[in-house]
């Protein structure tokens, strides 16, 4: 079985190829783990009010505090594996 680094890397081209693309929830649990998974937890400042899409993705982020970045890895590397069939 491959690292998970390399599980996680392949993952991450693996969902591109998405047959169809999930619905917004998935996408931005897509996107937190991702991110907690790359670099740890939320960094830098909120986006603005006006930011929508910006500030649904950095507080999806933001809700994966504390979580360690190998279980954040971890749990992306299944999600693409489900959605993927």
């Amino acid at each position: 079985m491959p690292d998970l680094q390399t599980a996680f890397k392949q993952a991450a081209e693996d969902i591109k190829g998405l047959a169809e693309r999930p619905d917004n929830d998935t996408l931005l649990r897509l996107y937190a783990l991702y991110k907690q998974g790359a670099e740890g937890d939320v960094s830098g400042p909120k986006p603005g009010f006006f930011d929508f899409v910006g500030t649904a993705k950095y507080e999806a982020w933001s809700k994966l505090q504390g979580t360690p970045q190998a279980d954040a890895m971890k749990k992306y590397v299944d999600l693409v594996k489900k959605l993927r069939g």
